[in-house]
């Protein structure tokens, strides 16, 4: 059975199936879509001005993802109601990495603010700068992460 289905929180051997190849990862911004469920949802694919989230076939498919359309700019992130649409910028400078979190609590942070930076369990792991943060039309804002490279695909929230 998969770790999600037992725990809810998807082990780094299931993220890893859905990432892009490494030389694609190596080249700027990009989606992950933690989405493991079939569930009837496709706000991702319409919300993508480059039409790299792919239409669906079924509604209740799983997303699948053009890298070589997709830019990370981040503009599906505050669009998925599982808020499980984040983006990743390994290529953002030689030690860090910036990941774009969906985030629907207050206070909202400010940009320069240090967070400590969680995992998918809620554990802390890395200490964080707020890059930049992005209000959102749907009360979902966008904060921008900026944490040591090695989490990049670590960090999923903050506090």
């Amino acid at each position: 059975m998969k770790q999600w289905k037992k725990t809810g929180v998807a082990s780094m051997d299931e993220v890893e199936k859905i990432l892009p190849s490494r030389e694609r990862r190596a080249k700027g911004g990009y989606v992950v879509i933690e989405c493991f469920e079939n569930i009837p949802c496709d706000p991702c694919h319409s919300a993508c001005p480059f039409e790299a989230i792919l239409p669906f076939e079924n509604i209740n498919d799983l997303p699948k993802v053009d890298y070589n359309k997709c830019t990370g700019c981040g503009i599906c992130v505050p669009l998925c109601p599982g808020l499980a649409i984040f983006v990743v910028n390994e290529a953002a400078s030689e030690d860090t990495a910036l990941i774009a979190i969906p985030y629907e609590l207050l206070p909202i942070p400010k940009k320069g603010d240090k967070v400590d930076g969680l995992d998918r369990e809620g554990k802390v792991v890395c200490e964080a700068t707020v890059h930049k943060v992005i209000p959102g039309r749907n009360k979902t804002t966008t904060v921008w992460l900026s944490v040591p490279k090695q989490f990049a695909q670590i960090v999923r929230h903050f506090k």
